[in-house]
């Protein structure tokens, strides 16, 4: 279909006034349509909004990969439309363990992709960081609350990192070891994450 076409099935199916220029815009990435016109332009392309996003990260763009509107996904998860709008809006989700867990559900989002969708990256970095570095028996708990995944998975993991860590850590002291080792213990700590999700199989 040629942009003019796109535009007629834009106005003719859904009442969208949409220039051509504008759809040759959307196709060549120097803008993007709102949430309205790509589930418009979904139905005039007959394929689903999910084919013509790029890889989803946000909340909104999980939601409008799947098709739902706002209110659709606040009940789904039991919020209120509002509750809801207002913490996608934010891209920081403070709901429930059993809010979040349906939010995973209804969006397909698996443990690495949740977090990442609902804000928690640097958080997750902040508790694994911590983790490591001192009693990572303390923060089991706060982990499997935030995380999807079994208590004993998050133990394993955690246990994991904290070794790893203070193995390179204690190279750093030995005698003969070179003031640039204490950098292999930054370095571990900045791409803990990465360290954690491998350790999870996530």
């Amino acid at each position: 279909m040629a942009p003019g076409h796109v535009a007629y099935g834009l106005r003719a199916q859904y009442g969208l006034l949409v220039h051509p220029d504008t759809v040759l815009a959307w196709e060549r990435g120097r803008a993007v349509p709102g949430e309205q016109e790509l589930t418009a332009l979904a139905g005039v392309l007959w394929c689903s909004p999910a084919e013509l996003m790029a890889a989803a990260s946000s909340l909104r763009e999980h939601r409008m990969a799947r098709g739902l509107t706002a209110d659709e996904l606040a009940r789904h998860v039991g919020l209120s439309a509002q509750a809801y709008q207002r913490m996608e809006d934010e891209g920081r989700w403070r709901g429930t363990e059993r809010q979040t867990a349906a939010l995973a559900e209804v969006l397909g989002l698996g443990p690495r992709a949740l977090i990442t969708a609902t804000g928690g990256d640097e958080r997750l970095a902040e508790l694994l960081r911590d983790a490591a570095t001192t009693r990572w028996q303390a923060y089991v708990k706060p982990a499997v609350k935030m995380l999807p995944l079994p208590k004993r998975t998050v133990e394993s993991a955690l246990q994991r990192l904290h070794t790893e860590y203070h193995a390179r850590m204690a190279a750093t002291s030995s005698w003969g070891a070179s003031a640039a080792t204490g950098d292999e213990g930054r370095a571990y700590l900045d791409g803990i994450t990465g360290h954690f999700w491998a350790a999870t199989g996530a």
